[in-house]
């Protein structure tokens, strides 16, 4: 979780917005070159702290593994639909949530769609909007982010299949319409940065960055 500095001033009249960013491995900032993790500065959520300034507390909420509905039967507890409710709650009052699951989804073992995967998105973005965890017991907006694409494969081939890549290239597609249904914000990520080549899952530092500073830029124009 990143808070803000005691050192931060805050105007009067101007409360501080809670943004929440429930994601994986990819949101937990793990990094495939070391299998730990990208520093607090590296990691996007960081870089969105950064971006957004004294204005904003940026809570991550990053899993391993994590998928949207799914729990796994090989990992074990991984359902985002699980935690979120507790999570909310843990977190209120929360103004905006950034909400980027599914890939973890396109593994094998769960045999799903990406049809499917996006309308399980849609019920966790059901889930936030009428949660209550917002200012004064409202909605927090959403943010939806859409995967991007997966890359060459190494370690994860058997585990996502040959045509893992063909599937998630239809993200943005069905995440869009799911943003439509339920009148939230969208942001496809696979037009602003590409899967890192080390396992074709995870991101480099330098997509981090690019990623956290467009998020950045949504987010003011949200609350603009």
């Amino acid at each position: 979780m990143i808070a803000a500095s005691a050192s931060r001033c805050i105007t009067i009249g101007s409360p501080m917005k809670t943004i929440l960013c429930y994601g994986d491995s990819n949101t937990h900032g793990f990094n495939a070159h070391t299998q730990d993790r990208f520093s607090i500065d590296e990691r996007w959520t960081g870089v969105l702290a950064q971006e957004l300034g004294a204005a904003y507390h940026v809570v991550e909420e990053g899993l391993n593994g994590r998928t949207t509905v799914w729990n796994d039967p090989v990992e074990g507890r991984m359902s985002g639909k699980d935690y979120l409710v507790p999570c909310l709650a843990s977190h209120h009052p929360i103004d905006l949530v950034v909400l980027m699951l599914g890939t973890n989804d396109l593994k094998k073992r769960f045999a799903v769609s990406v049809f499917d995967i996006a309308y399980s998105v849609g019920m966790l973005v059901n889930i936030i909007q009428t949660s209550g965890a917002g200012p004064d017991y409202s909605a927090p907006q959403v943010l939806l982010i859409s995967p991007p694409v997966v890359g060459k494969l190494s370690a994860y081939a058997e585990m996502f299949g040959d045509d893992v890549q063909a599937r998630s290239k239809q993200f943005a597609k069905h995440y869009r319409l799911i943003a439509d249904q339920y009148r939230c914000h969208f942001l496809d990520a696979a037009q602003v940065i590409v899967s890192g080549d080390v396992d074709g899952v995870h991101w480099e530092a330098d997509q981090h960055r690019k990623l956290g500073r467009v998020v950045a830029a949504r987010v003011k124009e949200i609350f603009a």
